[in-house]
């Protein structure tokens, strides 16, 4: 697990859209993982300025979402359709048609659902990159405590935790889903490479447990030190619990260090 320390959230931003644009540039046909939230939106800014600048294009990228609300319908605005066309999508050159997320109205079986985004993954050759947020509780995607550290693509039903910190995103009378579509905790595992960013001090409790703790269904983010190619984006307040930082500083300035001299290769080495 490589972790990256920042002073903010606007640097962790900047730290992560150089591993998105190392992707991008270097691959063919790059397939990205998204995630929604409130923390990745400082990386989407980040991606549109480089789009902007004509850095980087989404022509040739294929999209797969971890999650989407159960029986929500795309155009609603509390959609994660709705989030993506907003933060990202309606923003960059992506060909709307190669953009995925695990959708499920009522009615529909959710195992089927599940097998069939698992195999629309795997025809794309599988996420060559998966952006990840982590919950309060530990979660990555909605995978919640408790969840298969096997588990596939599925329907989830939301914690309480999980309730109350997305509930500032409704406005009053709204009505918030309590059941929600999920990539599973190895499905994520698949990804060739992780990124994982969190911000914040409502995050620090579980990124200890997720860099720290043991390996455990309970934080499910714990999974990650099993990764081979884990990157973790830091601000000072979420990574404020972690013990030896002096330690982690030292690494992350070798591996800038070997970046400068080889640059991101590893992702283009992987391009069939």
């Amino acid at each position: 697990m490589q972790i990256v320390l920042c002073d903010d959230a606007d640097h962790a931003a900047r730290e992560a859209a150089k591993w998105v644009q190392a992707l991008l540039v270097q691959k063919k046909r790059p397939v990205l993982g998204l995630a929604t939230g409130t923390t990745p939106i400082c990386l989407y800014q980040q991606l549109i300025r480089l789009y902007q600048q004509k850095q980087i294009s989404f022509a040739s990228c294929t999209t797969f979402n971890l999650d989407e609300y159960f029986d929500i319908a795309p155009e609603h605005p509390q959609s994660y359709r709705s989030f993506m066309q907003h933060q990202l999508f309606n923003h960059v050159d992506i060909d709307r048609q190669n953009t995925h997320l695990p959708v499920c109205f009522d009615g529909q079986n959710p195992r089927r659902v599940g097998l069939e985004y698992e195999q629309r993954i795997a025809a794309a050759g599988g996420i060559d990159l998966q952006i990840l947020g982590i919950g309060s509780n530990g979660h990555i995607g909605f995978n919640e405590p408790t969840s298969s550290l096997a588990s596939r693509t599925r329907l989830k039903t939301l914690t309480a935790q999980t309730l109350s910190d997305n509930s500032r995103l409704f406005v009053p009378g709204e009505i918030q889903p309590t059941m929600a579509m999920t990539m599973g905790i190895a499905t994520i595992m698949d990804a060739r490479y992780v990124l994982l960013i969190a911000t914040g001090k409502a995050k620090a409790e579980a990124v200890r447990q997720m860099v720290c703790g043991p390996v455990s269904a309970y934080c499910p983010a714990s999974i990650l030190q099993m990764h081979e190619h884990a990157i973790v984006v830091l601000d000072k307040d979420a990574a404020s619990l972690i013990a030896e930082q002096q330690y982690l500083r030292v690494a992350e300035k070798e591996n800038q260090r070997m970046i400068e001299m080889y640059g991101l290769q590893f992702i283009a080495d992987r391009e069939v």
